[in-house]
């Protein structure tokens, strides 16, 4: 996970291990898995559960941390974001779920709530799937509803294409200014926060990449994804100090963004394997299909713990 910039490891547990950490308005209390049923969320002592996942895991290795909350009992917008922020991850999704309803999630990143993050999505999928009664194949969030499917250890969700793509006349500028390689080509897709998409052209401009975040931030790319051509599969980093996260080890919304790209440059099908955190430590891989209208993303998914956090 990513804490004030640095890539720090999440706390693991074993069956017999309990850890606490005390933060600022919640305890966490990490406990085994096995200590929560699937359908009980208060099952411990009245606490109240967090999962912690990581999504588009590389076999079992890498991927992206997520905290997932599926108890909202009293929280209000301030709690979730701060829960959010103190637990430190790239996002911590909120599952609001009303019996014979559809779920319905908000996403949190350490400083903002997102409409659309993709790992939350696909993350929130498989707990759906793997943890509750199996009953829907739904959710909702900001940008509206989101079809998917889960197996054992992966999920798939099916998120609107965005159409608002244009060529980024100033992407070139922009690099300049962040210190990034000069673009092949450039774009703004808005997700609906508007996402500069690179293309430097190879996996080897993109992994040497060495970007200045806050100018990033300054020049109004606070949200800013490079690409480069990995043989038949792409390399991908993806900075969003816009979102209080200086690099993110697996990004959904801008897999999206790029099928969005392709589709706006005449390729309205497709699919690729995209490669993202080797930099950081976190190798994670993304599978992307994009058809008129929907962008499908999918990967495997590894639940490391349960914290158990209290008011």
């Amino acid at each position: 996970m990513l804490v004030a910039g640095r890539s720090v490891q999440a706390p693991t547990t074993t069956r017999t291990e309990t850890a606490r950490i005390r933060l600022g308005l919640v305890r966490v209390v990490t406990v085994p898995a096995y200590r929560l049923t699937s359908h009980d969320p208060t099952s411990v002592s009245g606490m109240r559960p967090c999962h912690v996942l990581r999504v588009f895991t590389r076999g079992d290795i890498g991927g992206n941390h997520l905290g997932v909350v599926n108890d909202l009992t009293g929280l209000d917008d301030e709690t979730m974001q701060t829960i959010a922020t103190e637990l430190g991850f790239s996002e911590t999704v909120f599952i609001d779920w009303m019996e014979e309803g559809t779920p319905h999630v908000r996403i949190f990143t350490p400083a903002i709530e997102m409409p659309f993050a993709g790992h939350p999505l696909v993350g929130a999928a498989w707990v759906l799937a793997s943890m509750g009664p199996g009953t829907v194949t739904e959710m909702t969030c900001g940008v509206g509803s989101i079809p998917f499917s889960a197996e054992a250890d992966s999920a798939w969700v099916d998120t609107p294409l965005v159409a608002d793509v244009r060529v980024a006349d100033d992407g070139a500028d922009i690099a300049a200014a962040a210190g990034i390689p000069e673009p092949v080509r450039a774009w703004w897709a808005m997700m609906p926060l508007p996402y500069l998409v690179l293309d430097l052209g190879t996996a080897e401009a993109v992994s040497k990449a060495s970007p200045d975040i806050p100018k990033l931030t300054e020049v109004g790319a606070g949200m800013t994804y490079i690409v480069g051509s990995q043989g038949d599969d792409l390399r991908v980093r993806f900075f969003a100090p816009g979102a209080g996260v200086p690099e993110d080890p697996a990004t959904g919304s801008a897999a999206s963004a790029y099928a969005a790209v392709r589709t706006f440059e005449g390729e309205p099908e497709g699919a690729i394997t995209i490669h993202q955190g080797e930099e950081i430590g976190h190798p994670s891989t993304i599978q992307l299909m994009w058809a008129p209208g929907r962008a499908s993303l999918g990967g495997s998914v590894r639940r490391d713990e349960v914290r158990i956090l209290e008011r």
